[in-house]
């Protein structure tokens, strides 16, 4: 199976994902990050809660392993090391760049869960938890993934 890279950035990654849409022969750019109805209540009653825009990241690291963590956007610092998924719900979903050379195959959807996790995300004080389910791109939705970028890449955007 080969993978497509944007050549025109550096630190760009392959780009996969889900949800099919043909038009006049043409398929439809592919998200990277889709969302559950249950996700999306959580992150309304969040918004209104905090009274500001959101973001996710997954690190792959301590506490809750690969969990998404959701922040106040700008409570959490992204850089070279982050890669930018796309946006899910208003929200930029940011992932570390270890853990999405795993991870760059799959098409992600946010989810939640009954049950504290244990990490610094926003929810947890609700006893509910965002998680991650997948599902592995086919060889044509990995040709039309949204390009992906580095959090240094977009920060220099904005």
């Amino acid at each position: 199976m080969s993978i497509k890279t944007n050549k025109k950035r550096q630190g760009s990654y392959p780009l996969p994902f889900f949800n099919l849409h043909k038009t006049e022969n043409k398929m439809e750019t592919i998200k990277r990050v889709l969302i559950t109805d249950a996700a999306k209540e959580v992150i309304d009653t969040l918004r209104k809660r905090f009274g500001s825009e959101l973001m996710f990241h997954q690190s792959g690291g301590c506490c809750d392993g690969s969990s998404p963590m959701c922040f106040e956007k700008g409570d959490f610092k992204v850089g070279a090391q982050d890669i930018w998924l796309g946006e899910v719900y208003g929200c930029d979903f940011f992932m570390s760049a270890d853990q999405f050379e795993y991870w760059k195959h799959t098409q992600l959807t946010l989810d939640v869960t009954p049950g504290r996790g244990s990490s610094f995300s926003i929810e947890i004080p609700m006893g509910i938890r965002f998680m991650i389910r997948s599902k592995l791109f086919t060889t044509e939705e990995l040709e039309n993934l949204i390009p992906t970028k580095t959090g240094e890449e977009l920060i220099e955007e904005s």
